[in-house]
């Protein structure tokens, strides 16, 4: 970034490499959220993509069966600090330990809201096989929002 930056060019992003590749990280249609997808309708269940379950709440789910009441994130290992695959980065470490801090704190609170508002939430991690946390998406849908546990599964 040259010369005095204007809205389009001012970005907290250290380079313009490192802008470019942050643009580049989806937020929706992500691949293991499409593997889920393809899976749960193939199952024969339908769902509205990235949608709020609660309108009053700012939040949107992955997937969102609004006659069962089941909300589905598929969570990123480093976007939501997975336990077995984030990897802090080198570079801007109290930045990303705030942000990833702020996005669990924020996951941890949309769940208990959605929870008190009746529905059933399910989280899968983008490292879950997708046939397995598709078994529990259907399972929950099936059962009126109740899932069944995981089985070794984090």
């Amino acid at each position: 970034m040259t010369g005095k930056p204007t809205e389009d060019t001012e970005s907290w992003a250290s380079t313009p490499a490192v802008r470019r590749s942050m643009q580049g990280n989806r937020s929706r249609d992500t691949n293991p959220e499409l593997a889920l997808r393809r899976l749960v309708h193939a199952a024969g269940l339908r769902y509205r993509v990235d949608a709020r379950p609660v309108a009053a709440l700012r939040r949107r789910a992955d997937l969102v069966f609004t006659r069962a009441k089941v909300a589905v994130f598929v969570d990123g290992c480093f976007w939501h600090g997975c336990e077995q695959h984030y990897t802090e980065p080198v570079t801007h470490r109290p930045y990303w330990a705030e942000k990833i801090g702020t996005n669990r704190a924020r996951d941890e609170d949309t769940t208990e809201r959605l929870r008190e508002a009746g529905w059933a939430v399910l989280r899968v991690w983008e490292h879950e096989a997708p046939d397995a946390a598709a078994a529990r998406v259907v399972a929950a849908v099936r059962t009126g929002g109740n899932p069944p546990p995981k089985e070794g599964i984090t």
